[in-house]
């Protein structure tokens, strides 16, 4: 971010706009200074909120009234002295009480995640609670929130700290073998050594293993809407998002691109693509349309497979072909169809629907959210939210999987340090310096 340290940064930590209350806060040597001249009360005592005026230190007007807090170093959230303004959260209140801030002089605004990062820099937080921090910012899922407080609790970074003490110390008895070759060390460690660094390496494979359960959580699990075309994918669309997300019409190919809504379902993060009708076609664009509404199947967690209750049990090669046995298949415009010949056709035992009327729909709601709980998970064990932390928890099972203790010392020693390294790249310990931008650029200010 290339800010000095010494620095004492200001930002509105609320959100903007109309509200309540908005917060801003001041990190910096000259945080308790700041709020003096804002206040003209010379006494703060840490942790201890005041009542008070705040008066715009060169013109003199008072521009609000409201709470005053104080916190001192190190026991503050940066680790710097800390200030906090809590007043009317209208929009001429934000923008005349933050002019007043910045006419009290030795200050500059945040940047965004500059006060998360000044915390991780005074050691508050390593760098998995820190995105856990943002995670939670943004959640707007249950699973999300829960996930995000897990992380930040510090559930994969301890777990990464306990890996890497587990490696220093089989370091440390190569770097023994090394410097006192010469002399009678214990035996039997070359075994129990080994048998260490094996168990460690189990133990990341099986957190790699987990069908990838944070990522999804984190970024929402993608359910696609396949089926023929006109059989109602787009109708299905809306009525699950509530809205009218993407154009119907009676027209057949009508959906060319695939079209996404956001879903909470049960807690959790759903992106639902409506895609184009599967059929053979010369036309150009729609064939396009059929290519992309394929690689969306191919890539959706879950697929709902729509079919035309006007033609049924007909259902087209095209789409039979491509239905799998996992998915969830709809019988669309069931009021057009007798229930017995639903029943009794075909093996793929349809979910009946009118989704133009909402028959059904709750049905296939509930199967939606069982899918995705069970693709979810559910459970309180740590988990990789983030491609920078699989990708480094890969690097060092790559490096343990390398690792010999038969090989020479010096060798054995550095397949286990760079398994260290990469563990300490997960949390921040070590040789970071070229991800921390790319983390906290995507933070908002005041954090």
């Amino acid at each position: 971010m290339g800010s000095e340290s010494t620095d004492t940064i200001c930002a509105l930590a609320s959100g903007s706009g109309r509200a309540g209350i908005a917060v801003f806060r001041v990190s910096g040597p000259k945080a308790l200074w700041i709020l003096r001249r804002l206040t003209g009360r010379n006494e703060f005592e840490p942790r201890r909120v005041y009542h008070a005026e705040f008066s715009d230190p060169v013109s003199g007007e008072v521009v609000d009234d409201g709470l005053a807090l104080y916190f001192s170093a190190p026991n503050s959230f940066t680790g710097e002295d800390v200030a906090e303004i809590h007043v009317h959260g209208g929009r001429a209140v934000i923008a005349d009480m933050l002019s007043a801030v910045m006419a009290a002089g030795g200050v500059r605004l945040a940047e965004p995640g500059e006060f998360t990062r000044r915390a991780f820099a005074a050691g508050k937080m390593d760098l998995t609670a820190a995105e856990a921090l943002a995670d939670l910012v943004d959640a707007e899922t249950t699973a999300q929130r829960r996930q995000a407080r897990r992380q930040l609790s510090g559930a994969l970074g301890d777990l990464c700290l306990e890996w890497r003490a587990r490696l220093v110390r089989a370091i440390a008895y190569f770097e023994a073998e090394i410097d006192f070759s010469d002399e009678d060390l214990p035996g039997g460690l070359p075994a129990r050594t080994a048998a260490e660094i094996g168990a460690i390496r189990g133990e990341i494979e099986s957190r790699l293993a987990d069908r990838q359960t944070g990522e999804r959580i984190r970024d929402g699990l993608r359910v696609a809407i396949v089926g023929p075309p006109n059989a109602g994918k787009s109708t299905l669309l809306n009525c699950l998002a509530g809205r009218d997300a993407a154009i119907v019409s009676e027209t057949a190919g009508t959906t060319r691109d695939v079209i996404e809504a956001h879903l909470d379902l049960g807690g959790y993060a759903v992106i639902l693509a409506d895609t184009a009708g599967i059929r053979a076609t010369e036309d150009a664009v729609e064939a396009e349309g059929v290519r992309r509404a394929a690689r969306t199947a191919e890539e959706a967690d879950v697929r709902l497979v729509v079919l035309d209750g006007a033609t049924w049990p007909e259902v087209p090669p095209d789409v039979a072909g491509a239905a799998a046995p996992d998915d969830i298949v709809v019988l669309n415009k069931c009021d057009l169809i007798d229930s017995g010949a639903i029943k009794g056709e075909l093996d793929l035992s349809p979910l009946p629907v009118s989704a133009l009327g909402g028959h059904g729909m709750d049905m296939v709601v509930a199967e939606l959210t069982r899918r995705v709980s069970r693709l979810s998970g559910g459970g309180e064990a740590p988990v990789v939210t983030r491609a920078r932390h699989r990708a480094a928890l890969e690097k060092c099972v790559e490096a343990l999987t390398r690792f010999d203790p038969e090989k020479s010392s010096e060798l054995a020693a550095e397949d286990l340090r760079l398994a260290a390294r990469s563990l300490g790249r997960v949390i921040g310990e070590i040789d970071v310096e070229d991800v921390l931008d790319v983390i906290f650029r995507d933070f908002c200010i005041g954090k």
